[in-house]
């Protein structure tokens, strides 16, 4: 997926994958997963996706300070 956020572009086919969080099972329409990707440029962003009753109802894709990466590994 690529979404251009504020002038920038984040694209889950360019970056890299630094890792996954899965909430639930395959098919829970409150299930949801977050994966964390670090552009070439060096910014960070959530790829997320999830069932109808999950937080991320459609796939997106959401920007990451990297002053909020290291609590977001430490959660997951």
């Amino acid at each position: 997926m690529k979404k251009i956020i504020c002038k920038k572009e984040y694209d889950t086919e360019t970056a890299t994958k630094i890792k996954q969080y899965t909430n639930g099972y395959f098919g829970d329409p409150a299930g949801y997963e977050e994966t964390l990707y670090q552009t070439p440029g060096g910014l960070y962003f959530l790829y997320v996706s999830g069932g109808a009753a999950s937080p991320y109802p459609q796939e997106d894709i959401l920007r990451m300070a990297k002053t909020k990466v290291n609590a977001w590994l430490d959660q997951h």
